[in-house]
């Protein structure tokens, strides 16, 4: 029987010997090829005539790239979110879409809270105001981000691993924990110790501080708008370390600067790297204006990342690749019609 040949394009670990093992030797490893400042179409017509798993990290997956596969059966989406793949493609294709749900899970959760804490304990604040120059007073600042956590609501907008992770830490803070997600049942709440809203509205009109754990879908784009903004408290946090698509920017910005929201958290944003023009108020980021000196704190989707995280991708990956195109389980197969 021929070998099964799996690619990894991107070449984003410097061997294939971890692959080979997982996969075993009735598979053959190829990677590289195509690295990330690229995209799928720089590969030969000779190598996808003959893979039968591709591993994709940054790469889009559109119609034109899965017709150069003839033999493609599997694609495992080397993270999370998998917006970056025509899923619709691939089941005309009768080939399987897999994720990898379970990396980077703790490091998210840890993000959020640390984002939280940055701007609810006035460290980003401070951080800003001694550095200025000429630097400010040696003494705290009185302002509606600094308040004591224990008289603040935790409200976590989508409770799957890392919602939950996030939930947990913030109430081992102090804070008081509640979520809304739809499709979990009954129960979950008291499993956890925490509290449930049955609507999103709900969950806004409490939450002192608002952390968005949900994934790009249909029904998440544009989740939180101005709308829903306006439901918050008055000087409420928005923390956002899931996907920017979810949130509109430039109603987080009016937010701001209006003074309604005290602070946001920003891991993410709707278009990624970002592209002139950019977002208002990561112009306004940039350029360190006053308004929002200490309210704003923007990372470039780094939540996930740390050496551990990177191994997990790898092997977990390969795992789910093995275990759906060797093995011929559902493992982290992703339904065609979840959006």
């Amino acid at each position: 029987m021929a070998r099964l040949v799996v690619l990894e394009p991107e070449g984003m670990y410097p061997d294939t010997v971890l692959e080979q093992q997982v996969l075993g030797p009735e598979v053959e490893v190829l990677h590289g090829g195509a690295p990330h400042t690229e995209s799928l179409d720089s590969l030969s017509d000779e190598v996808c005539a003959r893979v039968d798993g591709l591993l994709i990290f940054r790469h889009w997956l559109k119609p034109h790239h899965i017709a150069r596969f003839p033999k493609l059966k599997a694609v495992v989406r080397m993270g999370v979110g998998y917006d970056r793949l025509d899923r619709a493609a691939c089941a005309a294709r009768g080939i399987t879409v897999c994720n990898v749900p379970d990396y980077g899970t703790m490091e998210v959760a840890d993000h959020a809270i640390a984002l939280t804490l940055a701007l609810r304990r006035g460290l980003a604040l401070h951080h800003d105001l001694q550095r200025a120059d000429p630097p400010a007073p040696w003494r705290y600042l009185d302002s509606p981000l600094i308040r004591r956590l224990g008289v603040q609501t935790f409200g976590v907008l989508g409770l799957g691993r890392i919602g939950t992770a996030a939930a947990l830490r913030a109430k081992a803070l102090g804070f008081r924990v509640c979520f809304f997600d739809p499709y979990l049942p009954n129960g979950v709440d008291r499993a956890l110790g925490i509290e449930r809203a049955r609507t999103l509205e709900e969950l806004l009109r409490q939450s002192d501080v608002l952390s968005i754990h949900v994934p790009d879908t249909r029904g998440t784009r544009g989740l939180i708008g101005a709308k829903e903004l306006a439901l918050l408290p008055k000087d409420a946090v928005l923390i956002n370390t899931a996907r920017g698509t979810s949130v509109d920017i430039d109603a987080v910005e009016a937010a701001l600067r209006s003074g309604h929201l005290a602070g946001a958290g920003l891991d993410v944003i709707p278009v990624e790297p970002p592209v002139e023009p950019v977002p208002g108020l990561l112009a306004a980021y940039r350029r360190r204006e006053p308004w929002l000196q200490g309210r704003v704190i923007i990372t470039p989707h780094s939540a996930f990342h740390t050496p551990e995280a990177w191994a997990d991708i790898r092997r977990k990956s390969a795992e789910t690749m093995r275990d759906v195109l060797v093995l011929g389980l559902r493992t982290n197969v992703i339904p065609p019609d979840s959006d």
